[in-house]
């Protein structure tokens, strides 16, 4: 499951199996986790995170959505 970032704590990743999903990030702190859909950007699901949080996420997301993108095909390949 590589790691793309760190940032304040939050891991940012994906997991090896998963590319024949649209690219997306997954994102953990502690006991919490979320995906988002990195084009366009979005949430889509999460379980632990505040809504104040995950606006934050998302907004750290869309500042890294261009390097997690190539990352992914990097990665995944297309």
């Amino acid at each position: 499951m590589p790691t793309i970032l760190r940032i304040r704590g939050y891991r940012f990743f994906f997991f090896s199996l998963e590319g024949l999903e649209p690219p997306h990030i997954h994102v953990e702190h502690a006991e919490r986790v979320a995906k988002f859909w990195l084009d366009p950007v979005a949430l889509a699901r999460s379980h632990g995170f505040r809504r104040g949080e995950l606006t934050e996420l998302q907004v750290m997301i869309e500042e890294h959505q261009q390097m997690m993108l190539e990352k992914w095909y990097e990665y995944f390949g297309n």
